[in-house]
């Protein structure tokens, strides 16, 4: 029983290791349609009584603006194009500082926060931490730079209920992501880290803050040009 047992474990393992990596490939080129946040929220706010909102659009890439591509590097990861998933030198800081009893935004990479939205759940756990970087690794392997990014702009949270950029350019500001101006894209930018307590338009005066923290951000980092460092 003991030997049949740890047969179908390993056999369970290998079977969810191979599955791990088709659906990593298949969403190379497939859109997402649903990832488990939008799940989660949902089910919350039915618990919640709430009015269940899911809005979400898949666009390509070259339907986002520019401008808000890179208002989310200069906020989330300003070494997104150099790294290869993880950024050790923000996670030594994120450790150090914690260590102090103070806490540092931005250890989390793109790429990481990619491989968590679209195939674990949001609850912290050393198993869902252990996932994310298995995945993490998956994605960076498979995946190109700028598929990254599109997979990130268009399954990130930026509001209630609202996923996507195209859907939060549209809530936010009444337009497409493609117009998005400098000032915009960075007003997005800024909520990313709590979409659910901050407002993009009208902004508060430390989202108005934040913006302007990005903008400089942006004229510092100059033109994005994902060809330059990445080969895939």
């Amino acid at each position: 029983m003991i030997k049949r047992f740890f047969k179908f474990i390993y056999k369970l393992v290998l079977w969810l290791f191979v599955f791990s990596i088709a659906v990593v490939i298949l969403y190379k080129w497939v859109p997402v349609p649903m990832t488990p946040l939008m799940l989660i929220r949902n089910v919350e706010q039915l618990q919640d009584d709430k009015k269940v909102v899911l809005k979400h659009d898949w666009i390509p890439i070259e339907e986002i603006s520019k401008n808000l591509q890179l208002a989310v590097i200069c906020s989330e990861d300003q070494n997104f194009l150099n790294h290869h998933g993880f950024d050790f030198e923000a996670i030594q800081k994120a450790m150090e500082n914690n260590e102090k009893g103070r806490r540092i935004k931005g250890a989390s990479t793109i790429s990481q926060q990619t491989a968590k939205n679209v195939f674990l759940w949001p609850q912290r756990s050393w198993l869902r931490k252990g996932l994310e970087a298995y995945f993490t690794f998956l994605i960076e392997l498979f995946w190109s730079k700028q598929r990254i990014m599109e997979v990130y702009l268009n399954s990130i949270e930026m509001g209630n209920g609202i996923y996507g950029a195209e859907e939060a350019s549209k809530y936010w500001f009444k337009k497409s992501a493609i117009k998005l101006n400098r000032n915009e894209a960075a007003a997005i930018a800024a909520i990313l880290p709590s979409p659910l307590r901050y407002r993009a338009n009208p902004a508060s005066n430390y989202i108005q803050g934040r913006k302007n923290w990005i903008v400089r951000q942006m004229g510092f980092y100059g033109t994005l040009d994902y060809n330059k460092k990445d080969d895939k």
